[in-house]
């Protein structure tokens, strides 16, 4: 029996990129500042030179599987983070956002290959939001662990199959 697991310290050589939604920046930039932190302490280089890491920013959660799926294609990413916050509201608007930024970013992962990590926070209060990207806690955090260990991972199958040939 093999154990194949991915590591969080194997993540130096890893090209990522985050895109992150412009709606409710107050939120979502916590996230990306979360997130930023976490992959820096685990050797990313996150500067703005970094030949490592790309940011791009989306009007809002519902275009998050689009440019998810054309970062994707380039080849060049191990990982994708999508970072955003859809907060319910009076109408059914936040439904059909939620379920669209969720399947759409899923089925481009599925797609192409590529793990992108959902880092779209769903709540139903600014309160709840501003708790999950920092009051409380940073989920930005819990998403770069999530990406460092997905493509650590996918980097530990690639070359399992590489051996099995």
């Amino acid at each position: 029996m093999a154990k194949i697991e991915g590591s969080f310290t194997e993540a130096s050589g890893l090209q990522i990129a985050i895109v992150v939604a412009r709606f409710n920046d107050l939120v979502t930039s916590k996230l990306l500042s979360g997130c930023l932190d976490c992959l820096e302490r685990h050797g990313i280089e996150t500067s703005e030179n970094s030949k490592q890491l790309d940011i791009a920013w989306v009007p809002g959660s519902f275009e998050l599987p689009i440019v998810s799926q054309a970062l994707a294609r380039t080849a060049r990413y191990q990982v994708i983070i999508t970072l955003g916050a859809v907060i319910r509201g009076d109408t059914p608007h936040f439904d059909v956002v939620v379920a669209e930024s969720s399947k759409g970013i899923a089925s481009v992962s599925r797609e192409t290959g590529v793990p992108i990590i959902f880092g779209v926070l769903t709540t139903d209060t600014m309160q709840q939001a501003l708790e999950r990207a920092g009051i409380k806690n940073n989920l930005g955090w819990t998403y770069a662990l999530q990406a460092l260990e997905m493509g650590s991972l996918m980097g530990v199958i690639a070359s399992a199959s590489n051996q099995d040939k």
